[in-house]
């Protein structure tokens, strides 16, 4: 945290599927650190028809309004501590 203002996250809705999560030092001049983790899951190959996501398609002001009403405080504090 820096400040109050929590910047590296990880996010994901399977928390058993992260692990080893490590922080390393910040990338060039910015504040951020890096975060190294594993994903948990073997790789399996799949057919998918989706060939490339439609990024300029996307409606960032919803992702963000939806990511400012989580309580990221109350969030993280009911999170259990894991060493690593």
């Amino acid at each position: 945290m820096r400040r109050g203002a929590m910047l590296d996250l990880i996010l994901t809705n399977k928390e058993e599927l992260v692990g080893n999560v490590k922080l390393k030092s910040s990338l060039g001049c910015s504040d951020h650190e890096m975060v190294e983790f594993k994903i948990l899951r073997r790789a399996r190959m799949m057919y998918n028809k989706l060939i490339a996501l439609g990024f300029r398609r996307a409606d960032f002001g919803l992702f963000r309004g939806l990511l400012g009403r989580v309580p990221w405080d109350r969030a993280v504090e009911e999170m259990p501590k894991r060493a690593g």
